[in-house]
């Protein structure tokens, strides 16, 4: 199978090292140091191989012989497209890692897509309504007559079930979104709004928030270029 980034690796390997590049010389030292761990002085680095796997760095030490560093691409990259936001993305988070710039700041709460909202609202309606509502109530309640009906094919149980189950992740979902609005220093309010979110509606509001502060991180070092 064909490595879509492999084959342009030489593209790769002129742009990247010319200083008026988004990626220049100076980004693949931070590369080099925070992602390769190289501890020693760097007096220049330059990129020997790229492919959607990984990328190879070959570092100029002040003392000593070169130093060969391999990078790893978490995930991987799919196509050739992907490789310029990636290694954006990546240069931020080497220079958040090495103190030369700051983590994002999350200043706003994203609404999540009206779907979602709805999705969630059935599944929060359904999933308590089989788990608890009686089937057998004397009165033959209108209301009571979708339990009857979903009872004769699932346990009440099973809802049970599915409740906690649905109940334990999405509370491991908002762990996650709450550490990503410590770590990017939003406001109580907001943070609150996204604990709150994702603990409704679950995944995707953690997900998008990620998007939005990877975003948020290239336009960063996009910006770095301007000035």
């Amino acid at each position: 199978m064909s490595d879509p980034v492999a084959e342009k690796s030489d593209f790769l390997k002129t742009y990247m090292s010319s200083p008026s590049s988004l990626i220049h010389p100076d980004t693949l030292v931070g590369y080099a140091k925070w992602y390769g761990k190289v501890a020693e002085p760097i007096t220049s680095a330059e990129l020997s191989a790229i492919d959607i796997k990984s990328m190879t760095l070959t570092c100029t030490l002040k003392d000593g012989p070169n130093k060969v560093v391999v990078v790893k691409m978490h995930p991987p990259l799919v196509r050739h497209q992907d490789v310029k936001p990636r290694l954006l993305e990546m240069k931020a988070l080497s220079q958040e890692g090495l103190g030369m710039i700051k983590s994002p700041q999350i200043t706003s709460f994203q609404r999540p897509h009206q779907a979602r909202v709805g999705v969630a609202s059935i599944i929060w309606s359904v999933i308590p309504y089989g788990a608890f509502a009686p089937s057998n109530a004397p009165g033959g309640s209108l209301l009571l007559a979708p339990a009857h009906f979903m009872h004769s094919y699932i346990s009440p149980q099973w809802f049970k079930i599915a409740l906690a189950i649905i109940a334990g992740i999405h509370v491991l979902d908002s762990l996650y979104a709450l550490s990503l609005c410590r770590k990017h220093r939003a406001s109580f309010l907001v943070t609150i709004a996204y604990v709150f979110s994702t603990l409704f509606i679950g995944r995707p509001i953690w997900m998008d928030l990620e998007k939005h502060i990877q975003n948020m991180r290239i336009k960063s070092v996009m910006n770095q270029k301007v000035e």
